[in-house]
């Protein structure tokens, strides 16, 4: 596990805890095909080179899937969404795939309208995200991860 934050304007009184405009990313991986990248704050312009170095290196190690967790995301912009089709256009050709955690309704909202909900696989939970990369790679007994 490792833990990245950086990027942003700190702005005080988030509802929790965090401040909106700070950004955090906590990657999580077993050493095996499934990574996870949490997302914390505003994911945008400045902090997206930290999320597609992050997914890089997931990849680099090994991971044939990747999970974004959103939902910890205050704010997604369309570099945000830029990194991950570009995750995605790495991962597809060897049978790879990108998942997408996300509950807010808002960051939900975005997916739909530039019509991305129809390319990323979108889930409430991170257990139904892992779920389907454990399905998608074949993995007879998913249980077995702690991510």
């Amino acid at each position: 596990m490792r833990l990245v934050t950086g990027g942003g304007r700190e702005r005080e009184n988030a509802a929790n805890g965090l401040d909106e405009t700070t950004f955090g990313l906590e990657v999580i991986g077993d050493g095996g095909h499934v990574a996870v990248d949490t997302v914390f704050g505003q994911a945008d312009l400045h902090t997206a080179p930290e999320l597609r170095s992050a997914i890089s290196e997931a990849i680099d190690g090994g991971a044939v899937a990747i999970v974004i967790d959103l939902s910890e995301a205050t704010f997604i912009d369309s570099m945000t969404l830029g990194v991950l089709l570009g995750a995605l256009k790495q991962l597809r050709p060897s049978g790879g795939s990108v998942s997408v955690v996300c509950a807010d309704p808002h960051i939900r909202r975005i997916f739909e309208i530039t019509l991305l909900d129809r390319v990323f696989a979108l889930h409430e939970t991170r257990a139904a995200a892992l779920a389907e990369a454990d399905r998608d790679l074949g993995d007879p007994d998913p249980d077995d991860r702690d991510l």
